[in-house]
């Protein structure tokens, strides 16, 4: 149960995700939605099963996943009819997704692109002439973005605490990347 936009169970504010059984449990567009989900409040997985229209079978095997990476958990249980009702729920509000690359790894970390995601997900709202968007190219130094970065990972954190209300699930995307858009050259100070 939520109450005024807080869950009603204790959470870890955020949690570093490095671990390879994480960022795989990370890389199925399921998982991301149950999570999602688990932002709102705890549920049983027949409740998550019936809000994303898929089997009992299938959510519970998906949980199991989340469950065996530490991002989900139990944090209660009701009787019903002789059988334990397990809710799950988050083990963090925000998952920050890093790599710890040891020295001569090679591999490629699994993990979803949240901004290919949200592309997807935004069509519709875009056909409908209901999309918000902005993006902006700045040439700064790595600090100022990771500071940049620090501000928009606590406006989502804001973003997932608002009350649950209306009819409308709204997305919220963000993103911070290196690109080559060209830049300007450095003003010529001999004027």
């Amino acid at each position: 149960m939520s109450i005024n936009g807080f869950l009603d169970y204790d959470l870890d504010e955020q949690i570093e995700v490095t671990d390879p059984v994480q960022l795989r449990a990370l890389g199925d567009p399921l998982r991301i939605t149950i999570l999602d989900l688990l932002l709102e409040r705890a549920a049983t997985v027949s409740e998550i099963a019936s809000a994303v229209g898929r089997p009992k079978s299938t959510v519970a095997h998906h949980v199991g996943v989340l469950v065996d990476a530490g991002l989900l958990k139990v944090v209660r249980t009701r009787r019903v009819r002789a059988i334990d009702e397990r809710y799950y729920g988050r083990t963090a509000r925000v998952f920050i997704v890093g790599v710890v690359r040891q020295p001569g790894d090679t591999a490629t970390p699994v993990c979803v692109n949240a901004l290919s995601v949200a592309a997807a997900e935004s069509v519709p709202a875009h056909q409908a002439d209901a999309l918000r968007t902005i993006l902006r190219h700045a040439r700064i130094p790595a600090e100022r973005a990771a500071e940049f970065w620090d501000r928009v990972v606590a406006l989502a954190g804001e973003f997932t605490q608002l009350a649950r209300s209306g009819e409308t699930v709204h997305g919220f995307a963000a993103g911070l990347y290196p690109t080559d858009h060209p830049a300007l050259p450095e003003p010529d100070n001999a004027d």
